[in-house]
């Protein structure tokens, strides 16, 4: 999976600017503020309509625009593909592959996937488990169609589920629903556990031994699924793990009622992270919370090249900067075999990798010599 060509106009800081990448490395060069991250935003943006930083498409408008323009080609599965995205303030979006307008934006996913790292995404260990529920949820809706729409049809009965238990006190009718919204969100929770359960499983082995290999062999990581308590093995069917969800919401049903929110479900999971058998959220240094999270990523990178056959792919977003020389070289050995973006703001040791370099000064991009 490769970005071939990208043009942006009036997106974020870019005026209007044009690039051919290499199918290799990537280097993204200039100061801080002068569009790096950007411009992963937007090869980012290919791989699902969504930035992994705005709200909504109004704020990757440049504030003079009442428009922008991402135009990119795109090459994967053997196929060229022509991808077009315009973006409004004041109507929806519009998305089109070679000139056919997109009915979904999931769409864009069946082209192009990619694995982004940022400093944010330190969150993933120290903040809350909605953060690395997020990661799992990116991650997953790009390689699995079906968990995508089974995660989205939850999140919708949730939605309603939770205006029901608002609501229920000044209109008792409502409660003569709650009985059909908990057997859906079961039924959908259930893939969605099932899926989660299984990436996991898949990312824990090979986390593990790139984390290993990261850290020198001095320290361990691990990773577990926490679910509802009824479902004790997640890698179950899902027409074992829906009774089981079923039950869990009946138990909580008094609870739910009187708190007025949904107490039980998916929407609770955690990916627990640990290292060498304490949890990193409470006891992680800064290093080895950078470490880890980059396992993660790095992990989630190969997932993705057995499962599609091609390297999703990878942008890396101010990633050496706070890594010693062992790591950055670690990080640098492993990346090859598919296309990578790495922003910096000084290309030392970074001359002999093979690919291109690009210089950002105020939105302004130009090709390296």
């Amino acid at each position: 999976m490769i970005v071939r060509r990208l043009e942006l106009e009036g997106f974020r800081n870019y005026a209007a600017a044009a690039a051919e990448f290499a199918p290799g490395v990537n280097v993204i060069c200039g100061e801080n503020a002068q569009g790096k991250t950007n411009l992963l935003e937007a090869v980012g943006y290919l791989s699902g309509a969504r930035s992994h930083r705005a709200r909504g498409d109004r704020e990757l408008i440049a504030f003079d625009r009442d428009q922008a323009l991402l135009r990119a080609e795109l090459e994967g599965r053997g196929r060229t593909f022509a991808v077009e995205a315009q973006l409004f303030r004041g109507r929806r979006r519009k998305l089109s592959v070679n000139g056919v307008p997109l009915r979904t934006a999931a769409e864009l996913s069946e082209l192009i996937h990619t694995v982004l790292f940022c400093p944010g995404d330190l969150s993933i260990i120290q903040a809350g488990s909605a953060e690395r529920r997020r990661f799992l949820d990116q991650a997953i809706c790009q390689l699995r169609p079906r968990y995508a729409a089974a995660l989205a049809e939850y999140h919708r009965l949730q939605e309603h589920k939770t205006r029901i238990l608002r609501d229920w006190e000044d209109k008792p009718s409502l409660l003569d629903l709650l009985p059909e919204f908990n057997d859906r969100m079961a039924r959908c929770g259930a893939v969605v556990v099932h899926y989660r359960a299984h990436f996991i499983r898949r990312l824990s082995e090979r986390a593990a031994a790139i984390h290993a290999e990261f850290a020198g062999g001095r320290e361990q990581l691990s990773l577990s699924y926490q679910t509802v308590k009824t479902v004790g093995d997640p890698l179950l069917p899902t027409r074992d793990i829906y009774p089981r969800l079923l039950a869990h919401q009946e138990s909580h049903r008094r609870a739910e009622l009187d708190s007025r929110v949904c107490l039980s479900g998916p929407h609770k999971d955690d990916l627990l992270v640990a290292i060498d058998g304490r949890p990193a959220r409470q006891f992680a240094s800064q290093g080895q919370t950078r470490t880890a999270v980059l396992s993660l990523k790095l992990s989630e990178r190969e997932i993705h090249r057995e499962d599609t056959g091609e390297w999703p792919v990878l942008l890396l977003d101010d990633v050496l900067s706070e890594l010693d020389q062992r790591r950055r070289d670690f990080v640098l050995r492993r990346i090859g075999g598919g296309q990578v973006f790495i922003t910096c703001c000084e290309e030392e040791g970074l001359e002999e990798l093979e690919g291109r370099t690009f210089h950002i000064r105020a939105g302004a991009l130009t090709a390296g010599p």
